[in-house]
Parts: structure tokens; sequence; C-alpha cells
């Protein structure tokens, strides 16, 4: 007699030991996945600048990288300049990553064909007494080359149709106040990079994986109470705001952290990848007002089951009072980040090693996370890689039994699923690049706010106050947005010591 599972993928029967009944695994969803040529995500992405490695990573030899499914060649050649290639010579495909660095572009170790920056081809050998053949034969081909250039130790690239290519945006007309710096890092993950670019928005995983996974005696800087943010000890009441007409989402952090003060944590994400966050090691001591940009960080698909978190951190005495982002500067990098260990495939004691060896080397990615050296330990403090990348290779939406505090994931996912189907006419590539030829430096809502505001009498009142306080917040800094510079930042400041008033 033939059986046969007949739980249909979710209608499962919810019943003890029943995982029978839910072991069919539904397909992933590729309109908000799938990065590849021709894919409807892929081809919007396309459209926007990426960062495609760190310029540490260019060195003597040309450097194989991947983005969007696309395999290709960096390098930058003898006179300083960087170039992006097809990784396959148009010839017969030998790899240009076994090329030779040109003073102009790069050559072909195959058969000598010389590219340069825009792929054409300015050199073809010919035999003796056949060069203008081989001159002829040279302006007739093109190596597949994308524009790219460096900013803060990053590689950007830009892969789309030329005459659609978007100004680079310059948030905020730079983030980085007087005596602070920008440090580059590029961190690898091993799975689909929209579950990467999830995270940010799910603020409620920091209870419990960065405060109590941890297995006594073997801490591993996992949690936020080691890096001495207590703050983040506190569950948050999590708000969601659609921002800037749905070219992004904001959401506010809210958690009262003593009788007198409350904490307010606004982070971002802009379309289609890109996301702020406000100060990592807060301890609530002070009063601050308006902290800005802490990281920023593109979640660049690398294929449609690997990625990368690769950005810039900023350190310095006015982001960070602490001084721990400075003291720690050496572990902002190449496959690792300060913050909190667990990034990453390997821990940061290997880590530390390969730094004491080389400075500017690059370790061996780990290709399994069950067969890496720092398995065990990454069971007794997992991290945001491992929770991550083990969502499968490519998360499956149809499984998950949302929260309210997956609200910020869910709003994301919709504004990009309505860019990419076309359906916010203000999320449309060419509308993306009108808005920042009109202004490249627009603002961001990301930041950091510890106010003098008393605690409620009951419970419920001080839910209902920190809403409502988070609310005019993010109403402030929406009127703020036509502003910038000094000016929106005694606008936001006039506008909080209003509400500390109000709510006092």
């Amino acid at each position: 007699m033939a059986v046969s599972n007949e739980a249909a993928v979710g209608h499962a029967k919810k019943i003890p030991f029943g995982g029978y009944h839910s072991n069919t695994i539904p397909p992933h969803d590729p309109l908000i996945t799938e990065t590849d040529s021709g894919t409807p995500l892929g081809e919007y992405m396309r459209r926007f600048w990426h960062p495609v490695c760190m310029s540490m990573e260019l060195t003597d030899t040309p450097r194989f990288v991947e983005l969007m499914g696309e395999e290709l060649v960096a390098c930058r050649d003898k006179s300083g300049n960087v170039g992006v290639w097809h990784a396959h010579c148009c010839h017969r495909g030998a790899s240009l990553e076994y090329g030779m660095i040109q003073d102009k572009g790069i050559m072909c170790s195959y058969h000598g064909w010389k590219f340069d920056l825009d792929g054409r081809c300015y050199e073809v050998p010919a035999a003796l007494g056949e060069e203008k053949d081989g001159e002829a034969f040279a302006a007739s081909v093109w190596q597949g080359a994308y524009k790219a250039f460096e900013k803060h130790g990053l590689v950007f690239v830009y892969m789309g149709p030329p005459e659609e290519e978007p100004p680079f945006p310059d948030w905020e007309g730079g983030l980085v106040a007087p005596g602070d710096e920008i440090v580059a890092f590029s961190n690898f993950q091993h799975c689909n990079w929209l579950q990467v670019q999830d995270n940010p928005a799910d603020q409620y995983h920091h209870i419990p994986l960065h405060t109590t996974a941890v297995v006594p005696g073997h801490e591993q800087t996992t949690t936020f109470a080691e890096a001495g943010a207590t703050p983040f000890k506190v569950r948050p009441d999590l708000q969601f705001f659609n921002i800037q007409e749905g070219r992004g989402i904001a959401w506010t952090s809210s958690r009262r952290i003593s009788d007198d003060k409350i904490f307010i944590r606004v982070n971002s994400q802009v379309l289609p990848n890109l996301s702020f966050h406000s100060y990592l090691f807060e301890t609530g001591e002070k009063r601050k007002i308006f902290s800005r940009v802490h990281m920023l960080r593109w979640t660049t698909p690398v294929t449609n089951t690997t990625s990368k978190m690769i950005g810039w951190r900023i350190v310095g005495p006015t982001i960070d009072p602490r001084g721990l982002g400075l003291k720690l500067k050496h572990l902002i990098g190449y496959e690792t980040i300060d913050f909190l260990n667990g990034q990453v495939a390997m821990r940061r004691p290997e880590r530390i090693k390969y730094l004491e060896e080389d400075p500017n080397g690059l370790p061996p990615i780990p290709g399994d996370h069950r067969t890496r050296k720092d398995y065990k330990d990454a069971q007794y403090a997992p991290g945001d890689y491992e929770v991550q990348i083990t969502q499968r290779p490519i998360a499956v939406h149809a499984l998950e039994n949302p929260m309210k505090c997956d609200g910020g994931v869910y709003m994301f996912r919709k504004l990009l699923r309505d860019a990419v189907n076309g359906d916010n006419p203000k999320t449309s590539a060419a509308a993306w690049r009108e808005w920042f030829q009109e202004n490249n430096a627009r603002n961001t809502f990301c930041q950091g706010n510890i106010l003098e505001i008393p605690g409620a009498p009951t419970q419920a009142e001080e839910v209902e106050k920190r809403r409502a306080i988070a609310k005019d917040v993010i109403a402030a800094t929406r009127e703020s947005d036509n502003l910038s510079g000094d000016e929106r930042v005694k606008f936001i400041e006039q506008k909080y010591a209003e509400i500390e008033k109000k709510y006092s």
C-alpha cells in the first residue's frame, strides 16, 4: 500500500513529536534573494554602487573576487588605478587572476593580450611583420569591465548599464567628526545576502544571543555585557518606521536604563543593501543627544548562497568616548571586526594569530562551519555568524513564524519587493539616480540618545510613555530631513530638549 506525507506546507499539524508533519521544505523566495545577471533583483541591484573588496586585498598580484554571481578579477595597476574585469579573458577564457599587472591595466598571461581599465584591448602580440594586423584586431575586441574606485579602504564597483550610472552617495557630506576616523572591514558569510541584511532590523536578537546565549565558563566576548555595554541587556521596546518615501526603514529600540534616563537608539536601512548603526558600546551613564553613525555596512551578494558584510567602522573620541574602537582598531579589517566575537567563521583567538604573523595578511576563510577548528567554541558561545548562516544557504521565509519584534525584517523585505516589482516609483533605479543627483549628501536617521526623562508610575504607563517618546524622536528626525550639518544638529538638540521637558 502506498503511503505519503499529506501535510501541505503552511498546514502542518502542530502536535507533540509531530516533526513528520512539517518535514516538507518549500522553495526559497527567488525574487528578493537571487542576484544573478538577468534576475529581477540582480538587475535592480546592478544599478547601484557596491563594495567588492577591501583595498588591502589588491596587492602585487590580481585578486579573484565574486559579486552577484559574476566571477571578476580586480587589481591596482602600476599607475595606481583600480580595475575590475570579467575574470575570463575574452580570447579563450584563461583567468586574469593569473595575469600580469601593467602600467595601464592588466595582461592575460596566456597570449599577452593587454586590457585597459575600461576593457579596451590595447595590445595583441602579433608575428613580425603583422603588427598592423595585431593593432587592428585589438581595436575590435573588448574585455568585460566595470567602473571602479577606492574610498576609505574599500573598492567600489558599478556593474549596471554605463548610461544609467548613479552618483556615489556621500551620506550627509561625510559622517566623521573631526578627530574621528574611518576603518574598513570585510566579513564573509556562508549564506544568502538577505538573511544577513535581515539581522540588524531584528534588534530583539540582542536578547538572548548577545546576553544569555553562552555556556558559563566559555565566554568569548560575544555578549554586550563583556563589552561593558550594559544597557543592551535590557529588553528593548521596538517600533518600525517607513522613511524617506519608502527608500528605507528606521527602528527605535527604547530601553529604560535608570529611574531618570531612557535610551532611545535609532538604526536604519536603505535600499537595496545598506545599513547604518549607532553607537555599539553605550553605557548609558550620561545624557547624550543625536550621537551619530558608528558603523555603516553593505551586505553584498557574492553568490546566491554566500555574501559579505563589508563597510566602515568609525572610531575616535567623538563617536566613542570610551575609546574602545581605537583600542581594538587592530581587530577591524579583513575577516575580523572589533565589537563582538562571532561575526565571521574564524573565531578571534585564531584570527589574532594570523594578525600577529602578518597584520596585512589575508587568512583563508573556513569552508564549512561544522568542520572548522572553532566549531565547539561557537557552540558554547554562538554569534551573529552562526545564527545567520544556519538559516539554510538561502532562508525559507514560508517556514517562519514571525513575532511583533520581526516587524522591521518584514517591512524591509516589503520595500525591497516593491522596489524590484516597480510598485514604488520613488525606489526605481532611475528615481534613486535622480534623488542623489539633486542632493548627493542625503541624511540618515541613525542616532543614539540618552534622554533625561523619569519613569512612569506603572509598567503599562511606562510602555506607553517610551513608545510615545520614540515616536516623537522619529517625528523630529523627519522634520529635520531638509536640514543639514550644524543647522540640523541644533534643530534636533532643541527638539529633544522639548521632548525631555514634555515627558518629565
